[in-house]
């Protein structure tokens, strides 16, 4: 079984923050710590589970700092970069690859909706801006405008730095058609829990999870069972988690892995605004999905 690049789970980490929520930077290492020995592959740090729109640019540098410090290069990290301006997009890029992060992470931009060509320019220019490895994120569920399989598939064989695609899109039609044209060795990787298996079905490599901040070694169970073609394992730990994979993204992505974080006695802090804690019910519904997975 070949190993992909940066591995097959890699974890989005949530952003710890204090009781007044500044940068828990103390709390960051200690997860990175907790991710890892939990069978973390690789981090992303500051995406989307992140909360990365309302941590500022200087924020960010003191978070990779603090994420690069405390792995140690025992896992590659994965700093997510790219905004919807092109030209900050570089800029930072270049700052964050200067930190020492193993690749970084760039979002389809958000907002001002560019054309396919847009984004095939965009990409290009961050790429061709610094020398380390780029995954692409494909969001459309965010991003209102989706990046479309030949687009991706122009910008990989383009630019040789792009290494993978982030697929955030349950349109898996689409992540055949990428699979089916990519150059050799470029990979997919699921950008939700729940298309995992599916996707790994077609060939992808892998996923960037939300779910291995509390099943960990479970969901990497299933993971490196499909890969070694055990499906009738996979499938079966698939369908355990499905539920847990379900509530966790019951309201916004990352209010319900914080809490879940929580009640497993491992406080994160709260979320910044305009994001809002979780109600009583819906923590309470979390809480039975996780006995019954059987995490809690």
């Amino acid at each position: 079984m070949t190993t992909p690049r940066f591995g097959r789970m890699i974890t989005a980490m949530v952003t710890p923050f204090t009781d007044d929520l500044g940068l828990d930077l103390d709390r960051a290492a200690a997860l990175a710590d907790k991710l890892i020995s939990e069978g973390s592959d690789a981090l992303v740090v500051c995406g989307t589970t992140g909360e990365s729109p309302t941590v500022f640019y200087d924020q960010k540098m003191d978070l990779f700092r603090a994420v690069i410090d405390a792995v140690g290069g025992r896992v590659p990290v994965i700093a997510n970069a790219g905004d919807n301006c092109t030209d900050d997009s570089v800029e930072f890029a270049r700052k964050v690859v200067d930190l020492g992060v193993d690749a970084i992470m760039a979002v389809v931009p958000y907002y001002n909706k560019p054309p396919q060509e847009g984004l095939y320019r965009h990409f290009c220019t961050i790429a061709g801006a610094v020398e380390a490895p780029v995954i692409l994120y494909n969001i459309p569920g965010r991003c209102v405008i989706n990046m479309e399989p030949e687009t991706i598939l122009r910008v990989a064989s383009d630019c040789p730095n792009v290494i993978a695609v982030k697929q955030a899109n349950a349109d898996l039609s689409q992540t055949a058609a990428i699979l089916a044209g990519a150059p050799e060795g470029f990979e997919v990787l699921s950008g939700d829990d729940e298309l995992t298996l599916p996707m790994m079905g077609l060939g992808g490599s892998g996923v960037i999870s939300v779910v291995s901040h509390v099943a960990g070694p479970k969901f990497r169970e299933m993971i490196y069972a499909q890969a070694a073609g055990d499906h009738t394992r996979a499938l079966r730990i698939h369908l355990e988690l499905m539920p847990l994979m379900k509530a966790l993204f019951m309201t916004a992505n990352p209010i319900m892995v914080k809490k879940a974080l929580e009640l497993q006695g491992f406080p994160v802090g709260g979320v910044r605004l305009p994001l809002v804690e979780s109600t009583a019910e819906q923590a309470a519904e979390l809480e039975r999905v996780m006995r019954h997975v059987g995490v809690l």
